[in-house]
């Protein structure tokens, strides 16, 4: 099987206009999207498009219409005259729990013949939109990729901003950072971090009990971070423009 689950940490650090730390342990999926539907029919509490203790439906991505992921992400590369043969394609997200999630970002990893070929950062906000940064992998940006902000994420957060990523092809270990930055310096940065498990009805219920209710407390987590922020004096920025779902070429 080439899906996994990622045991392992989620960090944020901001440094202006006040500082704030936060920290939490989470757990992730990392699924090859041709073989969702065996992880369905071999896992007990894992169901695709279905409730279940932990599912993964395509309405959570992509157009989110709940149409095919791998259709959306090859018609994108299409778009970006993408001219590789991307053979395999897998998602690092969050589950539903008990039929809810919030996936702050969810990244696509895109291969041809084993070798990391485009990314999709897709993120979202607590507003239902979603915007996906997507970028050929080259030498030059193997490692790390730039790019101007786009999306409004947070309300204590100027839009004025560049994102640096910055990841490793996940193995044994995944590892995944953004640095934000405005012309003064570094504004904040988040880091995620796991360990690799197999994707198994076994480790699906010790993660279970190890991070009950995750998603819930996610999307808890991140309103009474943002109270934190507003009792320490962080100014709320508003904006007009809202989307639903938008994507950019970065490097073309």
């Amino acid at each position: 099987m080439k899906s996994f689950i990622y045991n392992g940490l989620v960090t944020h650090k901001r440094f202006r206009p006040v500082k704030h730390f936060l920290k939490y342990q989470t757990f992730s999926f990392l699924l090859d999207l041709d073989e969702i539907e065996e992880l369905d029919k071999n896992n007990l509490i894992f169901s695709y498009n279905r409730f279940n203790i932990f599912s993964f439906y395509n309405k959570d991505h992509g157009n989110r219409d709940g149409s095919s992921l791998k259709n959306w992400v090859l018609k994108n590369l299409k778009k970006f005259k993408f001219q590789k043969n991307i053979n395999k394609i897998r998602l690092l997200c969050y589950p539903r729990v008990f039929g809810y999630v919030f996936n702050p970002l969810s990244i696509f990893y895109c291969y041809e013949k084993n070798k990391l070929k485009a990314i999709f950062y897709e993120v979202k906000n607590t507003f239902n939109e979603q915007h996906t940064y997507i970028f050929k992998v080259n030498k030059k940006n193997k490692n790390k990729q730039f790019c101007k902000k786009k999306f409004f994420v947070s309300p204590f957060m100027d839009m004025e901003t560049n994102y640096t990523f910055k990841l490793i092809n996940p193995k044994d270990k995944l590892f995944v950072s953004i640095k934000q930055r405005d012309k003064k310096g570094i504004v904040l940065t988040a880091v995620q971090t796991g360990i690799r498990k197999e994707f198994s009805t076994s480790q699906l219920v010790r993660n279970f009990f190890k991070y009950p209710l995750m998603t819930i407390k996610i999307i808890f987590g991140i309103h009474f971070e943002a109270l934190l922020l507003w009792k320490k004096g962080a100014i709320y920025r508003s904006r007009v423009t809202k989307i639903k779902n938008k994507v950019s070429f970065e490097n073309t």
